[in-house]
C-alpha cells in the first residue's frame, strides 16, 4: 500500500467550519483505494474551539502526529497587540517549529510516497514546500481556495508572504487543486506556464454521516425556517442587504413572527447578526444558535424548511463546502449569490433557480415572497438527485487517485478540466 503525508491545519479535534470535512474524508477513504493516510497536523491548543465528534470518525490506526504549534493572538500576545511578522502569513506560522522536524521524522519512518497539502491555513504549504526541498518527494499543493488576491489579504506584507507561497506552490507541486471552476481558470492565467499542472477537485459531503440522520418535526411549528448553518462573515457574506430586505417585507405584512423564522447557526459573527436584528426590528424573526455537533448539524438541514446560502460577489470563483450538505439534506435551496459566479452554477447544476445578488436587498425582496409562497404550497424545487450524487466525498476520493498515483509514479498528468 502506498503512502501520503497528509499536511492539515483542519483536523480534529478541531470545531466549527466546514473545511475540516476535506481532509478528514480523504484519510477516511483513501485506505480502501490502496492508500495509507500519514497526517501531520497541530497540537489541539492552535485551535480556538474542539470537540470529540468527529475525533470519533477518525479511522482506528490512522497515523496521526500534531506537532507544536500555537495561535499568535491568543498565545503569543500581549495586551491583545503582537507584532504582524508574528501571523505572517497566519497566526499560526508557529507551527512550522514543530512541523518541519517532525514532517522529516515521519518521512524516515513511514517513507511515504507523496506529500499532500492543504490550504488555508497557508503555513501549510510553507511546510510542505520545505519538506518537499528537502526530501525531493513530490507534492500536490490543495488550495481550495484562492491564495493571493487584490485586495486579499489587506495588509501588503502578509500579501507578498502569500504570493511567496502561492509562487512556491504552483511551481513547486506536482499539482495544484482547486475546489471550483473560476479559481482554476483565474490560476491558469495567472500561471499559464503551469497550466497543465492546475486541476479541479471539488468538495462534497460524507454520506456515511447522513446514515441513521431522518427529518423528524419541523424546527418550528407553524412557521417556516430559513436555515444558515454555518459562518457569516461580514464581508464575504454581507447579510446586511438580506435584513434590509426582510424588514421591508414585515412592514408589507408579507411576513410575520408567527410563520417566518430566518435560524444562523454558528454564526461565529454573532453581535453583528444580533445588532442588525435590532437595528431592522427583526427580533422575533431572527433566531441566532450556537454551534452544536455535527450530525446534530446535518439533522437541523434536514428538518428546516429551507437553507440559505450566502456568497459575495468578489467570491465567484469560491464556493462554500457547506453546499454539498446542503444538496445531500434535500431540502431546498435559497441562494443570494452573483448569478456569473461559481456559487450559483452549483446550484443551476442541481436544478435549483431561487438566486438573487447577495448584495441587492430590491432582489431579495422580490425572489423571497414566492420562495416562501413555493415552501407553504409544497411546490418549491428540490435538488436533483443526480447531482446529489455526484457531490459525494466518496467520489471527491476516487478523483484524488489518478492525482496521487502520477505524483508518485512521475508519470503523465491525468486529464481533469474545469467545467464551465
Amino acid at each position: 500500500m502506498r503512502r501520503v503525508l497528509m499536511i492539515a491545519y483542519h483536523f480534529p479535534p478541531m470545531a466549527g467550519g466546514s473545511g475540516i470535512q476535506r481532509t478528514l474524508r480523504f484519510v477516511q477513504h483513501l485506505p480502501s483505494c490502496g492508500w495509507e493516510p500519514l497526517v501531520l497536523t497541530v497540537h489541539p491548543r492552535a485551535y480556538e474551539r474542539t470537540g470529540s465528534d468527529l475525533l470519533r470518525e477518525v479511522p482506528e490506526g490512522v497515523v496521526v502526529h500534531r506537532a507544536f504549534a500555537l495561535d499568535t493572538a491568543r498565545h503569543l500576545s500581549v495586551a491583545g497587540r503582537y507584532f504582524g511578522s508574528m501571523a505572517r502569513p497566519d497566526r499560526w506560522v508557529s507551527w512550522r517549529l514543530g512541523a518541519i522536524p517532525e514532517g522529516l521524522r515521519m518521512i524516515r519512518q513511514y517513507k511515504p510516497d507523496v506529500i499532500w497539502s492543504t490550504y488555508p491555513i497557508a503555513t501549510a504549504h510553507s511546510i510542505a514546500a520545505e519538506l518537499h526541498a528537502r526530501t525531493k518527494l513530490p507534492w500536490i499543493a490543495d488550495f481550495r481556495d484562492p491564495m493571493a488576491q487584490d485586495g486579499y489579504p489587506s495588509d501588503p506584507k502578509t500579501w507578498k508572504s502569500f504570493k511567496r507561497i502561492e509562487e512556491s506552490a504552483v511551481h513547486g507541486a506536482r499539482y495544484s487543486v482547486f475546489t471550483t471552476p473560476g479559481a482554476v481558470r483565474m490560476y491558469r492565467q495567472r500561471y499559464p506556464e503551469a497550466a497543465d499542472r492546475i486541476v479541479l477537485l471539488e468538495n462534497g459531503y460524507d454520506e456515511e454521516s447522513f446514515t441513521g440522520i431522518t427529518a423528524r418535526q419541523p424546527l418550528v411549528p407553524g412557521a417556516v425556517v430559513l436555515l444558515h448553518s454555518g459562518i457569516v462573515y461580514p464581508e464575504e457574506r454581507d447579510p446586511r442587504p438580506l435584513f434590509v430586505a426582510l424588514a421591508r417585507l414585515k412592514e408589507a405584512g408579507v411576513i410575520q413572527p408567527e410563520n417566518f423564522r430566518l435560524r444562523f447557526r454558528a454564526a461565529l459573527h454573532e453581535a453583528l447578526l444580533r445588532g442588525l436584528a435590532q437595528e431592522h426590528g427583526l427580533d422575533a424573526f431572527v433566531e441566532i444558535c450556537p454551534p452544536v455537533g455535527y450530525r446534530e448539524a446535518l439533522e437541523e438541514m434536514m428538518r428546516a424548511d429551507a437553507l440559505l446560502v450566502m456568497q459575495s460577489s468578489g467570491c465567484n470563483d469560491q464556493i462554500p463546502a457547506k453546499i454539498y450538505e446542503y444538496l445531500r439534506a434535500n431540502r431546498p435551496i435559497l441562494g443570494l449569490a452573483d448569478p456569473g459566479g461559481d456559487t450559483a452554477g452549483v446550484m443551476r447544476n442541481a436544478g435549483l433557480e431561487a438566486i438573487a445578488r447577495l448584495d441587492s436587498a430590491d432582489e431579495i425582496e422580490q425572489l423571497l415572497p414566492r420562495f416562501l409562497n413555493s415552501l407553504r404550497e409544497g411546490s418549491a424545487t428540490l435538488p436533483l438527485r443526480d447531482a446529489v450524487e455526484r457531490s459525494s466525498r466518496r467520489g471527491r476520493t476516487a478523483s484524488l487517485l489518478p492525482l496521487l498515483e502520477a505524483a508518485a509514479s512521475g508519470g503523465e498528468i491525468p486529464v481533469v478540466r474545469a467545467r464551465g
